[in-house]
């Protein structure tokens, strides 16, 4: 199992919902009706996650401004956050393993975006280990967990047709490429603390600049 793990997301939302999301707390763990069974079906089918959920205690737009500073700080975390097209998309990357505080509470922060969904449909989340960080096919047998979410809540799900999900992602993780492009093109500098910092870019189309204000 890869050391790189990931989540996104796709939620149709407007953008008053979306900048209300951003500055609304991060729900508890009692905002997923089952998360006990987060990985019950895909690979890690067993595991169990009950006894590390915990309330995030930040909200969405501090949590993923976190993830930015941090990847400017050189921290080994990617993040693609964009509002458009009336979707929130979400291409998140760690390449330091499953850090159990940092997932989940991303899935959370993705369970309250599906509160705020302009349709009643049910939205999907996936969580997955990739060295290259790409994003696999539906029939791939390494998913982690697949969290569906909207209106009605989050549950995790044990087996789903991923093909038209994933299809709907296909954007979001061509521009997560794009960005880890621009950050190998960045020129790193020197702190002054003994480290090199490498810097992220932060343009529109990586980082919705509402998630920065």
């Amino acid at each position: 199992m890869s050391d790189s793990f990931l989540l996104a997301t796709q939620i149709p939302m407007t953008r008053a919902d979306f900048q209300r999301w951003l500055d609304s707390p991060i729900p508890g763990p009692g905002s997923i009706a089952d998360p006990d069974a987060m990985f019950d079906g895909w690979f890690w089918d067993g595991k169990r996650a009950a006894d590390v959920w915990q309330a995030p205690g930040t909200t969405p737009r501090e949590f993923f401004k976190g993830c930015v500073a941090g990847a400017a700080a050189g921290s080994p975390v990617s993040c693609v956050l964009t509002h458009e097209d009336g979707a929130l998309r979400v291409y998140l990357c760690d390449l330091m393993g499953y850090l159990e505080s940092f997932v989940h509470t991303a899935l959370l922060a993705f369970a309250a975006a599906g509160a705020l969904a302009s349709d009643d449909a049910r939205h999907t989340a996936l969580f997955w280990a990739e060295t290259g960080g790409n994003l696999p096919g539906p029939e791939w047998p390494g998913w982690l967990a697949v969290l569906t979410v909207g209106r009605g809540g989050a549950r995790f799900v044990a087996e789903a047709d991923l093909t038209a999900v994933i299809a709907g992602l296909r954007p979001a993780e061509e521009r997560f490429f794009a960005l880890v492009e621009r950050m190998a093109e960045g020129e790193e500098s020197w702190d002054g603390a003994g480290e090199y910092r490498v810097g992220a870019p932060l343009e529109p189309r990586f980082i919705d600049p509402a998630v920065l204000a």
